[in-house]
């Protein structure tokens, strides 16, 4: 079963396949000003069903959309119908943005068979593939979802800290390379402008093509990490708030580069706390 990405011609061939089922995972900045909830019920891929990953999430936490446990995953999978077995794709309305987020929450609670929709949506449309409207409809699964948690794929601010000085991971940034040098605002209010001392920036937009918003090759996709000293260091990705951090995931994934751990608060814990230290430009 494909475990990275999938192509619209793919997934036009699979679709009406009972084993698999496609999730609309779309989330947009607050800047953006964008409903996904809305769009998704206005147009998306016939017989997908909405992955809101601030719902599949922990809501008592302070910061936006992080993990949840692996009871909530696991209910939150039983009530969109997924389970185990089957061939889950996810996708997006920018075309590869968050879908990569729920691609890397699969594969954290022990689920593999999981892809991302080549481009999203908009390559959907472009290749000319009918969508429809509506909220769609949830099919129980034949075997209930069970999550099995890889609790070492992520870190804490606390970890990172300590890697300031110790170098243990590279750490790879995916935010837009001016919020990374702390020349652009970060679009959550009360948050600091710059980067982890000692961190890499990769923008996420780097690995993709600008005119399909496809992935770039494996090989170009390689040789972009290799540029931001990806070689023997085990690495971390980081990001705004955890999403685009899963873009590079995906990457290194289809590099055929080791597993990244993941910062899950990302730079909206890091750059909210006084306490720990920043760095600005290059």
């Amino acid at each position: 079963m494909p475990n990275t990405l999938v192509s619209v011609d793919w997934l036009r061939d699979h679709l009406n396949d009972p084993n698999v089922i496609v999730l609309d995972a779309s989330y947009h900045l607050p800047t953006a000003k964008r409903d996904p909830d809305a769009e998704f019920v206005e147009q998306h891929i016939p017989g997908a069903l909405r992955f809101d990953i601030d719902e599949v999430s922990d809501r008592d936490a302070a910061l936006p959309h992080m993990l949840p446990t692996p009871e909530q995953f696991d209910e939150a999978m039983e009530d969109l119908g997924v389970g185990a077995g089957m061939q889950v794709v996810v996708y997006d309305s920018v075309g590869l943005f968050s879908a990569a987020r729920a691609w890397w929450m699969f594969r954290y609670f022990g689920y593999d068979e999981v892809a991302v929709l080549d481009g999203g949506l908009p390559a959907w449309v472009s290749a000319g593939h009918l969508t429809e409207s509506g909220r769609g409809r949830v099919v129980p699964p034949p075997h209930p979802f069970k999550s099995r948690v890889h609790l070492h794929w992520v870190v804490d601010a606390n970890d990172l800290l300590k890697n300031i000085v110790s170098q243990e991971y590279l750490v790879l940034d995916a935010r837009a390379n001016p919020r990374f040098k702390g020349e652009a605002p970060e679009p959550r209010p009360g948050i600091r402008a710059g980067h982890i001392p000692g961190s890499a920036s990769v923008p996420f937009s780097d690995l993709l093509d600008a005119e399909t918003g496809c992935f770039k090759s494996a090989g170009e996709v390689r040789s972009r990490f290799a540029d931001a000293g990806v070689d023997y260091l085990p690495v971390v990705v980081s990001c705004g708030s955890g999403v685009t951090a899963c873009v590079l995931a995906l990457g290194l994934e289809i590099a055929g580069l080791p597993e990244p751990k993941l910062y899950d608060g990302s730079w909206s814990e890091w750059g909210s706390r006084d306490d720990l230290p920043i760095e600005t430009g290059n």
